[in-house]
């Protein structure tokens, strides 16, 4: 039985890469690089993909420094809704899948719970950039969206777990927000998430994130105590004072998966 072939925008970012470390087993994952296509020009992903063969795509590719997309919104629009306009047209005139990967920060932040149906607002640049992204295949492509995503290991990205691993064990002192929810999500659950989404595609919206929120102070206190660092290096701050002068962040991140899959 031949396997599905799943084209991957976005391959050596750090939910792609362990993609192809997991689940290449029972689906041949080819990545689309940069060098092979150009998403914010419309007519070189058009050609690439009119006689690329797959028979699902997932759309990894994004621009994501959220502190940059304050200054630069035009790269980041041009990336994140342009880029993703350009590929999935593409992938419809070949009446093929597409699945979206987005994020928590489509959302306002308020000290509620959002699910799959919850009302959208973005507060930052880059989180108006994705939310435009999800506009585009709404309703006709796959949107998945994740919340603070960590792993073991990837040298090329530093995640938030990760950073402060290495800071603490640098001896370091972090101000950790208290009064804030984050709801940090494995890397190896979104790329097994990913692989029975493309299994079973609806073009729907699904959040695959982490089955508990916690304040980034408790999470900082919980790293050191896992590995046995110095807890007294993470001391408290609150929401308004990290952020000043910063790109504002969800400050309540609850974000919960509601739908079944796989």
């Amino acid at each position: 039985m031949n396997k599905r072939r799943i084209a991957v925008t976005g391959a050596n970012g750090l939910v792609g890469s362990r993609m192809f470390d997991l689940i290449k087993w029972d689906m041949e994952l080819v990545p689309i690089s940069h060098s092979d296509m150009d998403i914010t020009n419309r007519d070189q992903t058009h050609a690439f993909l009119k006689d690329f063969q797959f028979d699902t795509l997932v759309h990894l590719a994004a621009y994501t420094n959220v502190d940059g997309a304050e200054k630069e919104l035009d790269t980041a629009n041009s990336i994140n809704e342009t880029g993703t306009r350009n590929v999935f047209d593409a992938v419809q005139e070949k009446n093929k899948p597409f699945i979206l990967l987005s994020t928590d920060f489509v959302f306002e932040g308020n000290d509620v719970i959002y699910n799959e149906d919850s009302p959208t607002q973005a507060i930052s640049a880059y989180g108006k950039s994705k939310l435009l992204a999800e506009e585009v295949i709404k309703e006709k492509g796959m949107i998945v969206r994740i919340a603070y995503p960590y792993r073991a290991q990837f040298e090329k990205k530093k995640d938030f777990f990760r950073t402060l691993k290495m800071l603490m064990e640098q001896g370091k002192q972090l101000s950790m927000i208290t009064d804030s929810l984050i709801t940090p999500t494995f890397i190896d659950d979104i790329a097994f998430g990913l692989r029975n989404l493309v299994e079973d595609f609806k073009p729907e919206i699904y959040h695959l994130v982490g089955s508990d929120s916690l304040s980034p102070y408790d999470a900082g206190k919980l790293i050191a105590k896992t590995f046995r660092l110095d807890e007294s290096l993470v001391q408290p701050t609150d929401y308004a004072t990290f952020f000043a002068g910063k790109a504002q962040r969800p400050q309540y991140s609850r974000i919960v998966g509601t739908k079944d899959f796989g």
